[in-house]
């Protein structure tokens, strides 16, 4: 099979089945792992595909965004992982940050008994932090109906009266170069602004969140302390030149 046939059966099957394995694409192309591992960093090289640990995924769109329901559902033990530890992070006596996004509600379950302030923009979490009986603000703004999350000058400004400890964020994409970025410029802006206001950051995010680049500028890499996430030691090598990287195992 001549490389730009295999290159474009690559594409079609990324495209139609989205995550797609190593051993699907050999399968598909009756090639060799060692062929298709050098396919999909030349399409990765050229922007065509996105490389995941066992395979290759499409590029995300820089302004979509899923919504609450998609991520809630994606990675989902990932997420419990990397929330539990974070949570472990957190002690009586703290004042928090809490973004609104799937990962970062992951963590309120393990926050329960703990005595800790709780500021948060996620709608979603709310009730989930009133279970669990931990005190808690939400911030004002405008409602996003997709991402549940409160945005906007009134959010803002609701934020900046607030001092934390640690904040804990979620970023749509997360790049070697081009640092934390999400879809929207507004939630972008309310991102940045709790990471100014706290004395740690942690960038709570799974593996489907790097190598990507969204539309809106959130900070640098090194604007966090540490990214909690799944990915594997040899895959955090570029992050870990600019910020620490936690690996939480599931």
């Amino acid at each position: 099979m001549l490389t730009p046939e295999r290159h474009q059966i690559i594409l079609d099957l990324v495209k139609n089945k989205g995550i797609i394995k190593l051993q699907e694409l050999v399968a598909a192309t009756k090639s060799s792992e060692s062929t298709i591992r050098r396919d999909l960093i030349y399409l990765e090289e050229k922007n065509y595909i996105k490389r995941v640990h066992g395979g290759a995924s499409p590029l995300q769109s820089k302004g979509k965004e899923p919504s609450m329901n998609e991520k809630s559902f994606k990675n989902l033990q990932e997420k419990k992982s990397i929330g539990q530890y974070a949570a472990s992070l957190v002690e009586d006596g703290h004042c928090i940050y809490l973004d609104a996004g799937s990962t970062t509600f992951e963590m309120i379950p393990f926050l329960q008994g703990k005595d800790i302030t709780v500021v948060t923009n996620g709608l979603m979490h709310i009730e989930a932090l009133f279970q669990a009986n931990i005190r808690a603000y939400l911030l004002g703004g405008m409602m996003k109906s997709n991402t549940r999350a409160l945005i906007g000058s009134a959010a803002l400004e609701s934020l900046l009266r607030y001092r934390f400890d640690f904040c804990f964020l979620g970023a749509n994409a997360i790049h070697p170069v081009y640092g934390y970025t999400t879809p929207d410029p507004e939630e972008a802006l309310l991102k940045k602004t709790a990471m100014q206001l706290s004395n740690s950051c942690y960038v709570l995010a799974d593996g489907s969140k790097f190598s990507e680049i969204s539309f809106a500028k959130i900070e640098e890499l090194e604007a966090a302390n540490i990214i909690a996430t799944n990915i594997g030691e040899n895959e955090v090598a570029p992050y870990a030149k600019k910020t620490l990287i936690k690996v939480v195992t599931v």
